[in-house]
């Protein structure tokens, strides 16, 4: 099966976030929404069996600098409801003033129905399509 055009980062993505100012909403929000369509992508990415190489999700977060830190899988029907991703950046942002990016993000994918029963499983009714930020605390 073709992979929807939606699932592409370079035809759909926000690619001119080229750099991304912590400070702006719209900045924040853009992130915010790629991260999410990065599980969108992983989840269509395990149904087609993609192998990693020929996987179309890691675009979604590495162009923001964020690496994928753990999948978050239904255990019920092995889906992937939601992935936590880690900020992998150098730079030295103790010594910044302004909006500093997240360490960790936590996405979520809206609930889908199962194909065999066109019902929603029951765990991922809980899950709300949302997302959270945190920053860890610094450790001295």
């Amino acid at each position: 099966m073709m992979a929807s055009e939606k699932e592409i980062f370079s035809l759909t993505g926000p690619t001119f976030l080229t750099s991304i100012d912590w400070n702006n909403s719209h900045h924040r929000r853009s992130v915010a929404a790629s991260l999410v369509q990065g599980v969108y992508t992983m989840e269509r990415d395990r149904q087609q069996n993609r192998p990693d190489h020929q996987a179309l999700a890691p675009p979604w977060w590495q162009f923001f600098n964020f690496k994928l830190n753990q999948i978050l899988v239904d255990n019920h029907d092995l889906s992937y409801f939601g992935a936590i991703y880690e900020f992998n950046s150098l730079y030295p942002y103790h010594s910044y003033s302004g909006q500093r990016p997240p360490q960790y993000v936590i996405a979520f994918r809206a609930p889908s129905r199962s194909l065999a029963t066109g019902s929603r499983t029951s765990s991922s009714i809980s899950i709300s399509c949302s997302i959270i930020s945190t920053t860890a605390p610094v450790i001295k």
